[in-house]
């Protein structure tokens, strides 16, 4: 029995058995759930099996060649969600040990909360085509899960991983980066997919730092990072000029005063050359 690849799932099955080793192998134990500080020395979770376990959550498992590793790790209190039937069924036939931890849904409309009370890791070979989703999915429960372990298009892992001045470095860079440090961990070629992708992957792992908070409005500084980089070609004074705008209005300046506010060294920059503290300390002056 062999799962068919299913290119609106956007499924390439990684069949190499050594990566997949690799990328179970670099889920390290994550911190604990009073203390998201990114250290990833020893601790532990409440998983439902008892104490000393870590909740996991494996997305796409496919036919199991990950899910087959971490089944291994008795620290780990494993669950999958998987939105092919067909996989889903090759999965119980083949690990039946996974009957009752496998979720047959949509990862991107499931409420987490109801399967996790406490934190959880995510690990997965994320599908190419809903990677940045995945990802947004990610921060909406940035306070639940201190640990991202995945294999995502390469292209997509250089940019995630990438710090400002790079023409690469984008929206998902500076959001992601607020909340989590990103390690690039290593390059997986076509070969090791069947089918094989047109392009290479990469696994990275996400840590969650200690940030507790922005320091500013969180919506109005998703806001500013999407506005800008969606007119990265423009500066800073022209991308965002519809917030500085509704500024102006909401506190009454004239001209002259939206002058001086736009005269600011920052709007002179284009969005790549801002970290997260310059965006977070722009967002600040913009509430």
């Amino acid at each position: 029995m062999e799962v068919r690849a299913k290119k609106s799932l956007g499924q390439h099955f990684l069949t190499d058995l050594s990566i997949a080793q690799r990328i179970a192998d670099s889920l390290t134990a994550p911190v604990t759930p009073s203390d998201c500080t990114g250290d990833t020395g020893s601790s532990t979770s409440s998983g439902k099996d008892g104490a000393g376990q870590t909740d996991v959550l494996e997305v796409g498992p496919g036919m199991g060649v990950l899910t087959q590793f971490l089944l291994q790790r008795p620290e780990l209190n494993l669950k999958m969600v998987e939105i092919d039937r067909e996989s889903v069924d090759y999965l119980l036939v083949h690990f039946p040990q996974v009957n009752g931890a496998l979720i047959e849904a949509d990862f991107l409309k499931l409420r987490l909360e109801t399967f996790f009370k406490g934190q959880f890791c995510i690990i997965g070979n994320f599908p190419y085509n809903i990677s940045s989703q995945i990802f947004f999915k990610i921060l909406d429960y940035k306070e639940s899960v201190p640990q991202v372990v995945c294999m995502i298009q390469k292209e997509v892992a250089e940019r995630i991983a990438e710090k400002p001045g790079s023409k690469t470095y984008g929206i998902l860079s500076v959001l992601l980066q607020a909340w989590y440090d990103i390690e690039y961990l290593f390059t997986v070629g076509e070969g090791a997919f069947n089918p094989p992708p047109k392009v290479k992957s990469a696994v990275i792992r996400l840590v969650r730092n200690s940030r507790k908070e922005l320091g500013c409005d969180e919506s109005l500084f998703k806001a500013v990072v999407k506005t800008s980089f969606n007119q990265r070609r423009k500066t800073m004074r022209n991308s965002l000029r519809p917030i500085v705008s509704a500024k102006a209005s909401r506190e009454g300046w004239n001209e002259e005063q939206v002058s001086a506010f736009l005269s600011q060294p920052v709007f002179d920059l284009r969005p790549e050359r801002l970290g997260v503290e310059d965006f977070i300390s722009l967002t600040h002056s913009l509430q």
